[in-house]
């Protein structure tokens, strides 16, 4: 009995699995994919904005009248309005429509772009989470700033064209320019005046694009963001509706004394006056009032094309998820 117990062969012992350590749950965690916003094409807020503008459009062009009136123009927005009807028919509330779509194929088309490019490279990652955070409200205005400014260099052409084909009808028939399209205008632009025609009022205007990026876009994040955590609203239209009502708000208020400045210089005629001599002249002219002078039908028209063009944007986004298949943007921003 003790030889067999002797002869028998002990039990290979099992080798302990050892425990994953810190350093490997680190790399493995590491080595997991990250969820990241989604990128949407670059066009999407050009397209957005040129679908707004063809309904806002009429609202542009009475505030374009009322900030460069003279003589015996009406002074309201009703009065104005009625102005257009009675001397150039329904047709004439679409005056100018041709710059209106340039301009926002070449301005929103590029600082659309630029801004959502710039949040997905910069957006946080929440260490929780692990999803992408919305960016702090001060980094998202010096994004918007910086899209808003090359948006406004490249659509500063279009934007000469806008003023003053919606401007022309208002003024005496030897003085009008008598545009036939936005590519005449921009023919004739080059051919009478020079190239430096197309970039006639760039810096005031690219000011004034800074401030409209940063108060539109940025403040339109930061309220669809407020309204999904601090309110049972879900990402839904109501949502997307009263975010952009807000940012519109927000965007007459900045830009209504930059916008004044921008139309008085595109839409002078002869030699461009200086920016110092002009407020000068405003300012003698008009007092403290000038800085929101047009207000009112400025915040009609950026009310509803805000509402539209961040409407319109949402519904290119929730289509483009639906035919490529994708969840929901897990960025907080989108």
């Amino acid at each position: 009995m003790q030889a067999a117990k002797s002869n028998a062969l002990p039990a290979p012992a099992v080798a302990a699995s050892p425990s994953p350590s810190s350093e490997e749950k680190t790399r493995t965690l590491s080595q997991q994919k990250k969820p990241k916003p989604i990128h949407y094409p670059f066009w999407f807020g050009g397209s957005a904005s040129s679908l707004a503008a063809c309904v806002t459009h009429p609202l542009d062009l009475v505030k374009v009248r009322l900030q460069t009136r003279s003589g015996n123009m009406p002074t309201s927005m009703s009065g104005t309005f009625l102005h257009i009807l009675r001397n150039n028919g329904p047709r004439g509330l679409y005056s100018g429509i041709s710059a209106s779509l340039l301009r926002q194929l070449t301005y929103s088309t590029t600082r659309f772009g630029i801004y959502e490019e710039l949040k997905s490279r910069f957006s946080p990652v929440d260490p929780v989470t692990n999803k992408p955070a919305q960016p702090s409200f001060p980094l998202l205005v010096a994004m918007a700033s910086t899209s808003g400014i090359l948006g406004g260099i490249a659509g500063n052409a279009a934007d000469v064209l806008n003023v003053r084909m919606q401007n022309d009808p208002s003024l005496p028939p030897e003085k009008r320019r008598n545009y036939k399209h936005a590519g005449d205008g921009l023919v004739r632009m080059v051919r009478e005046e020079g190239p430096a025609s197309l970039f006639r009022g760039v810096w005031p205007n690219s000011l004034r694009a800074a401030a409209m990026t940063a108060s539109q876009l940025a403040s339109y994040d930061v309220f669809k963001a407020m309204l999904l955590r601090l309110t049972p609203m879900e990402d839904s239209l109501a949502t997307h509706f009263s975010a952009s009502f807000l940012a519109g708000v927000v965007a007459a208020t900045v830009t209504s004394p930059i916008d004044v400045i921008k139309t008085r210089v595109m839409s002078a005629q002869g030699k461009s006056q200086g920016m110092v001599g002009l407020l000068k002249e405003i300012y003698a002219a008009e007092g403290l009032g000038w800085m929101f002078r047009g207000w009112v039908p400025s915040f009609l028209r950026l009310g509803p094309q805000t509402i539209c063009t961040f409407l319109f944007l949402e519904s290119h986004r929730k289509m483009y998820r639906k035919v490529k298949g994708l969840d929901a943007d897990p960025a907080v921003s989108s």
